[in-house]
């Protein structure tokens, strides 16, 4: 619990004492929920971690901390070891001091894509829903972002979050274990909100969208990345039973029925910004993610289906203003 009660103050400080009072009961209860038995080892990891203060650190480019010579008396080969004990690192890549944490996904990709259609970041307040190990949000924090928070509720993921922060020191960005779930009701006090690669896991879209709207200042911006499906306004796709071998996914509309959902929702100013198709270089296995990835999950004779017979994964990029 140390390490939140900066953010504690933080929310005290802009009278979101609520908030504050609300996490302290849920993140014991949280961290405490080690269903693979993996959390004392990501500890004493990260104990283990060389206390060495980085000679640079970038995060408006990348995610780049360090140099490799900053760790010139330290162990190399027990420095990767220690990271790989918080496998599998799945958004990134990260640079830490000359080692290359290599993520199944090339999430920069997503950032360059999504960054010319966005506010610009500088001075706001965000929310990243779903965020992972937070490597969007030192993007954010990167371009300016004043203050961010990312919410996910899977330990591997903050606690990833927590060895970057070791050597970053950030007090502007913090990864909570927590889902949108279990934020207050019509919190209304951020900038942007971001909700990238979560619509179709949640069995009703129109709450979700509803809860980010909660979230937003009146006037504030929706980011959404999602899943979609190619076809006209009211079509959506609800998969039989898994979706490229995943079973919680519900719900891929098409763009126009995304922009309708978000419309009805209250939503202004909708509008759909980009249009992907997830190839087999932005989503991968690697050393640091050895799980099956988009390849296992397309139909080694058609990569245009998954192995279930579906529309391989396309996914676009919605930005709309809260009323």
């Amino acid at each position: 619990m140390s390490q939140y009660n900066a953010f504690f103050e933080q929310l005290e400080q802009r009278k979101l004492s609520q908030w504050a009072a609300l996490l302290r009961e849920q993140i014991p209860a949280k961290m405490a929920i080690d269903r693979h038995g993996k959390m004392a080892g990501w500890q004493a990891a990260l104990a283990q971690l060389p206390q060495v203060k980085p000679s640079v650190i970038d995060l408006l480019d990348s995610v780049s901390i360090g140099q490799s010579a900053d760790l010139e008396h330290y162990d190399r080969g027990h420095f990767i070891a220690l990271l790989k004990q918080f496998h599998p690192w799945r958004k990134g890549p990260y640079q830490l001091f000359g080692v290359n944490i290599d993520t199944e996904w090339r999430s920069d990709w997503k950032w360059q894509r999504l960054l010319p259609h966005i506010s610009p970041m500088k001075g706001r307040r965000v929310l990243d829903v779903g965020g992972g190990n937070g490597y969007h949000g030192w993007r954010m924090e990167g371009a300016g972002a004043d203050w961010v928070v990312g919410i996910d509720p899977t330990l591997v993921f903050v606690m990833q979050y927590q060895l970057m922060q070791h050597y970053i020191g950030s007090t502007k960005h913090t990864v909570l274990p927590v889902g949108i779930e279990q934020l207050p009701e019509k919190l209304h006090c951020f900038d942007t909100v971001f909700s990238m690669g979560v619509l179709y896991h949640r069995r009703s879209p129109l709450k979700h969208l509803f809860e980010l709207r909660d979230c937003l200042r009146p006037g504030g911006e929706l980011v959404l990345e999602t899943l979609i499906i190619d076809g006209p306004e009211g079509m959506a796709l609800m998969p039989q039973q898994r979706y490229a071998k995943m079973k919680n996914v519900w719900f891929f509309p098409s763009a126009l029925t995304m922009e309708n959902w978000l419309r009805r929702c209250g939503f202004k100013q909708v509008r759909c910004v980009d249009v992907n198709i997830t190839s087999l270089d932005e989503q991968r296995s690697t050393e640091w993610m050895t799980f099956e990835s988009l390849k296992d999950f397309l139909d080694p004779k058609d990569l245009s289906k998954t192995v279930e017979g579906y529309p391989a994964p396309k996914r676009a990029i919605f930005i709309a203003e809260a009323p």
